[in-house]
């Protein structure tokens, strides 16, 4: 995956991986918060198809009544994603659902900021396990 685009294959559309994404009985889904976004990841050794992150984003209606501003606010989640995502390791099989916890639109700054936020502490994250795992193996 080359440039900036988001691909097809970078959306988490599997019902399972979302399901045990969710799951509050899975230890290995991770959550990160900051501020307007809640984001919930783990790595998904059972996927096959793609060995690149995949994420989704969630905007309730609970929280933004309009459409309208949902949409608002799921675009600018994509777009910060989009141009944060190789704060992250492309080669992980990763899904990463991002969601939104504030009840009025946040300004674009915010969100990317919440972002770089998240995709640091999740890739932080990855590195202490990483660390980890060799310093058992040894």
């Amino acid at each position: 995956m080359l440039g900036l685009r988001l691909y097809k294959i970078e959306k988490l559309r599997s019902e399972i991986a979302i399901g045990q994404l969710f799951d509050r009985s899975n230890p290995a889904a991770l959550s990160v918060m900051a501020y307007p976004l809640r984001a919930v990841w783990t790595v998904n050794k059972a996927r096959s198809s793609a060995s690149c992150p995949q994420f989704l984003i969630a905007v309730p209606k609970k929280k933004l009544r309009h459409a309208v501003e949902r949409v608002y606010m799921r675009r600018r989640i994509r777009e910060a994603y989009r141009l944060n995502r190789h704060l992250i390791p492309r080669d992980l099989p990763l899904d990463i659902a991002f969601v939104y916890v504030a009840s009025d639109l946040q300004t674009y700054a915010t969100v990317e900021k919440s972002v770089v936020r998240i995709l640091s502490r999740i890739s932080q994250a990855l590195a202490a396990s990483a660390g980890q795992g060799e310093s058992a193996n040894s």
